[in-house]
Order: C-alpha cells, then structure tokens, then sequence
C-alpha cells in the first residue's frame, strides 16, 4: 500500500502527536523528559566489558575563515555528528511548545538547545542495524523505513524498544561512502531514511532521542511534494523529538554483532556554543 502524504498530513498528526504543553508551558526538555532518574539508573548498569565506542564521523580538515576574527578554524555544524536544536524547525511562526519563532533570535534559539541538552544525554541506547537484519550492505537511495522494518530488526535481534531509550538507526549510508571511496550526495542528496510514517512509532514508545548515520535521518526525495522534512517538522516542532545526524554506526555495529548485543549506555552532551541551531557531539556507546 502506497500512502498519500502532503503538508496537511504534516499538519494533522503534528496536533495528534503533540507533547506541547505535557510538561508544562516553559518546557525546553521535550522528550529528553522520558529519560527519568530511574531509566539513566538501569542504562548506567548495562556494561559489563567497559568498551566504549565513538559515533561521532571525524569532520577534517577544518576550514579557516568563517569564524568571528575571520581567521580561527571552524566546523561546519551540518557536516559533523550533531543533535538538532527544537529552535531548528518551525512552522505557521511556532516552534516547539508554542514558543514564537519571530522573537526568537538565533542566539535564543540556541539557548533553547542549550537548555534541553546542558546535562548531556544519558540513556540506554539501542542499535537497529538494518542492512544487517536485511543482509545487504546498505540501504539504497530512496529506502523508505516503516514502523514495521524497526519492529521486525529489533525483535530479531532480541530486544524492545522501552520509553526513554535512545534509538540508533543504521543504514549503511556512510559504509557505503566509504565503499565506493566518495561522499559526493551524502550532505543534501538523495538517501535512505525513516519516514513520515515512523512518527506514531516514536510518540507511542515514548522515545527520547533518535539518530541515524545519515545527513537529515528522513528518507530522501521528501515523501511530501508539497513541503520538505515532515517527518522532522512533526517530531520536532510538535513532539519536542532529540535527533541527531551524521551518526557513524558503523563500529558500533560490528561490536553489536561480535556479543550479539544491541543495547549499552549511552551518552552524548553538546559543546556549549551560541548563535547556532544545532551543535557537534561526540555520542559514545558503553557495552
């Protein structure tokens, strides 16, 4: 079954999703919220060999130039392992919790990431490796990944996915870069992704963060012809969703694989910097 998805799709299940107002007015946390004393509790008695394993892709050479004194060298925030802000996504002049994006300047804007991730982001992480549980290589271009593909690649590799959890969505995107020895279209081009239609998943299992190994975690063409990212414009602006992109899975997934194990602490905090709407993280995965 093919599903018709457009702006007013977007716009309806933005409302049905909707956690603005579920922790108060002034909430900043979204879904960082699920993340309960209890839950960092049992995600901190998870490892056992005490490996710890970098998601973060190594951005290099860092290029000189853009910074304030014109001469510092800089990251360019959207081509290395991020979290997305909630001030990122808007729509009909809203963000998040109803907070006005016209008043917001971009430096308010980055205080409202600031304040959802200051402590960092401390959790029981878990890995979907699709192109393991598919046994191919990767995911093409275009891939559309349905509730019922995270379902399946999580029971087969014999867990749930609990309230709380951080959720890791591998594609093969980047081993498939460094395969053909080129990331010509990774950053903007066409890629596999989640689509649309994950965003009741993540709202009913109470999700506190996803990411993935792609440059914008959405299915690439937008599965809307008449607006872009939906996906990210209902788990962000509605739901107050954590995500991260330009995640690099593709260790972590062979040491999944080596103690077919596909949970472990997790943690991942922001640099705090200003004036941007998201920030480089090095996110690390402790089995």
């Amino acid at each position: 079954m093919t599903e018709d998805l457009n702006a007013q799709t977007v716009r309806d299940w933005g409302e049905r999703y909707s956690n603005w107002g579920r922790w108060g007015n002034d909430d900043q946390l979204g879904t960082l919220n699920f993340i309960t004393r209890e839950r960092v509790l049992v995600a901190c008695a998870i490892p056992t060999m005490g490996r710890v394993i970098s998601c973060a892709l190594r951005v290099y050479p860092l290029p000189a130039g853009s910074s304030p004194d014109g001469e510092s060298p800089s990251i360019p925030l959207p081509c290395a392992t991020q979290w997305d802000a909630l001030a990122r996504v808007s729509y009909d002049g809203k963000m998040y919790n109803g907070q006005d994006a016209a008043q917001l300047s971009i430096d308010h804007a980055s205080e409202n990431r600031y304040d959802q991730t200051r402590g960092g982001v401390i959790s029981r992480g878990v890995l979907l490796d699709l192109p393991r549980y598919t046994r191919q290589p990767w995911l093409e271009n275009g891939t559309r990944i349905r509730p019922a593909d995270l379902d399946a690649c999580a029971e087969a590799f014999g867990f749930t996915v609990e309230p709380g959890d951080t959720v890791l969505v591998r594609t093969g995107m980047m081993a498939r870069c460094r395969e053909q020895q080129s990331w010509a279209g990774y950053f903007g081009g066409p890629a596999p992704g989640l689509s649309a239609l994950c965003a009741r998943w993540i709202y009913e299992r109470e999700i506190a963060a996803i990411a993935t190994d792609t440059w914008g975690i959405e299915v690439r063409p937008y599965e809307t012809p008449d607006c872009s990212q939906p996906l990210h414009l209902i788990a962000v602006r509605n739901m107050g969703l954590l995500i991260g992109e330009v995640f690099d899975l593709d260790a972590l997934a062979e040491a999944c694989a080596e103690d077919q194990r596909y949970e472990f602490l997790f943690t991942a905090a922001s640099l705090p910097t200003s004036g941007s709407a998201s920030a480089p993280i090095n996110p690390l995965a402790i089995k």
